[in-house]
């Protein structure tokens, strides 16, 4: 099974991008995470997240239900579900992943030379903090959380076979939907 996995750290403009793909390639899938934090603002069970309590998503790692999970933050799970791979395999689409960093990777891991796995890099990380103190929807806590993560997921961008600064979003728009354009092409897509 072919994939393509988008990743960045937060704030980068990597679900942006994952949208206008949707949009551009009839193809694609999205392939809808699970979660167990609840919504925020407008987010739909089914659409946005499978949202799961962290006592269910343990149960289904302990079920071996997931091709990868992470807990990003204490008590925090994500993951991606066998399900929602079986899903779009039925559905004959090509799955697209929005996918912390560490997730991404496992996912790379998994799929091995049929994913394209590009990494959205924030200009640098200033103007990241820039972008999450403008959303103004985290505490000061959660965004220096954020912080400290970010620094961490930049060290894996050696990890992906592309890398896209995201100093322009229209232009880093761009600069992926080729590359997943390409990829689609050279693989038969």
């Amino acid at each position: 099974m072919k994939a393509i996995i988008i990743s960045a750290p937060s704030g980068a403009g990597k679900t942006t991008i994952v949208r206008h793909l949707t949009e551009r390639f009839p193809q694609l899938g999205f392939s809808i995470s699970a979660c167990s934090r609840p919504p925020r603002g407008n987010e739909a069970d089914g659409v946005d997240y499978h949202f799961l309590s962290a006592d269910e998503f343990r149960n289904r790692i302990a079920r071996n239900e997931f091709v990868e999970w992470q807990e990003v933050y204490p008590g925090n799970y994500y993951g991606t579900l066998k399900s929602e791979m079986e899903r779009l395999r039925s559905e004959g689409k090509v799955p697209l992943f929005d996918v912390d960093v560490v997730g991404a990777v496992s996912l790379k891991i998994w799929f091995g030379p049929t994913a394209l796995a590009i990494f959205i890099q924030p200009p640098s990380l200033n103007v990241l903090e820039e972008r999450l103190r403008s959303r103004r929807t985290d505490s000061e806590e959660s965004l220096q959380r954020r912080f400290s993560k970010a620094e961490k997921e930049m060290t894996y961008s050696r990890e992906f076979d592309a890398i896209v600064v995201n100093d322009e979003l229209v232009q880093a728009t761009a600069e992926v939907e080729e590359l997943v354009k390409v990829w689609l092409l050279d693989t038969g897509y």
